[in-house]
């Protein structure tokens, strides 16, 4: 892993047809190493870690809600560690400004030219510490970013490479320190999780790790960036038939029917790459309903709004209750 600023993906690089897949089986393993590495340092949250890794291969970004000190942080350090890859952190807070997070030009005196300055988006796993505490201004930076892979500054757009993945992290108490996410920009993310606490004896496991030397200072990455580009072409290869495409439709127009604002378009393509990757971990290439609904609480909750104002409450309860009526192919 290297904090270097990577040059952008030429485009011979970055085109599918050059990318070989790896086989699903090979896909699948790749997956259950991160996860049990990562496990090497977040005590009990397999299930969660797996998410983030799904989600990564899935072209997805994650967003982490929960309250201080639960490991939201560690997870996504110990993720971008298992990946032999270039890794920029990003610590929101109230003075943050949109150039800190693109960049910006700056005037060179010895060329009497301008120079792009890469701000810290260029990067393949960027890590957006605490995302909320910036204002709104500051957290649109990362709208064009995290749906077109590139960022534009001064009337010029740059690349971002690939992969680009975001891992953000949400401090879900403070409200009066803190700012409420954008609705577009919560549209960005394929998932939202959390982790909660650990119980007793997951606790006493994290304690007796970490008393001593942090776990995370000799993890080790697992993986590489060229294995993870290849098993993300794997799961783009998935298929996914007209009944379950349909399916995930209807679970998407139950929410819209029932909300103020329901899971968008957007949230259906998310689904269905969530679902995909899902397909892949467990060895098969192409998607069955089961995929659509282990995967849609966490896809589909966090756009879910049940009123015009106010924070979303009742995404889990209206996701539970389109799967219980739609009827599964």
């Amino acid at each position: 892993m290297t904090d270097a600023n990577p040059s952008p993906p030429t485009e011979a690089t970055s085109r599918a047809d050059t990318v070989e897949p790896l086989p699903v089986s090979t896909v699948a393993d790749l997956a259950a190493t991160v996860t049990e590495n990562v496990g090497q340092v977040i005590v009990g949250h397999t299930d969660e870690i797996e998410h983030v890794v799904t989600t990564i291969l899935a072209r997805g970004h994650v967003l982490l809600d929960d309250v201080p000190g639960v490991g939201k942080t560690m997870l996504a350090r110990s993720i971008a560690r298992s990946v032999d890859c270039s890794f920029r952190r990003v610590q929101f807070t109230p003075d943050l400004l949109p150039s800190d997070i693109t960049g910006v030009n700056v005037f060179n005196q010895k060329t009497r030219e301008f120079e792009f300055q890469p701000g810290p988006v260029f990067a393949n796993l960027v890590l957006g510490d605490e995302i909320n505490r910036a204002p709104p201004k500051t957290q649109s930076a990362l709208l064009e970013a995290m749906e077109e892979a590139q960022v534009t500054v001064d009337g010029t757009t740059r690349p971002l490479p690939d992969p680009f993945v975001v891992i953000a992290t949400q401090n879900a108490i403070e409200p009066n320190r803190t700012y409420e996410l954008p609705f577009a920009e919560v549209d960005r993310f394929m998932k939202k999780l959390s982790l909660g606490y650990p119980n007793t004896d997951e606790e006493s496991e994290l304690l007796a790790r970490t008393v001593g030397h942090h776990p995370i200072e000799s993890l080790d990455p697992v993986t590489n960036l060229e294995s993870i580009i290849r098993a993300r072409e794997t799961v783009a290869t998935v298929a996914v038939e007209e009944p379950v495409r349909r399916y995930a439709s209807k679970l998407a127009k139950y929410t819209r029917e029932r909300a103020h604002i329901g899971a968008s378009p957007r949230g259906t393509i998310a689904l269905l790459r969530a679902a995909q990757a899902r397909a892949v971990l467990d060895g098969r290439e192409y998607v069955i309903p089961d995929d659509i609904q282990h995967e849609v609480p966490y896809v589909f909750s966090h756009r879910i709004k049940t009123t015009s104002s106010g924070r979303d409450t009742d995404g889990d309860t209206i996701v539970e209750d389109a799967l219980d009526h739609v009827h599964v192919p």
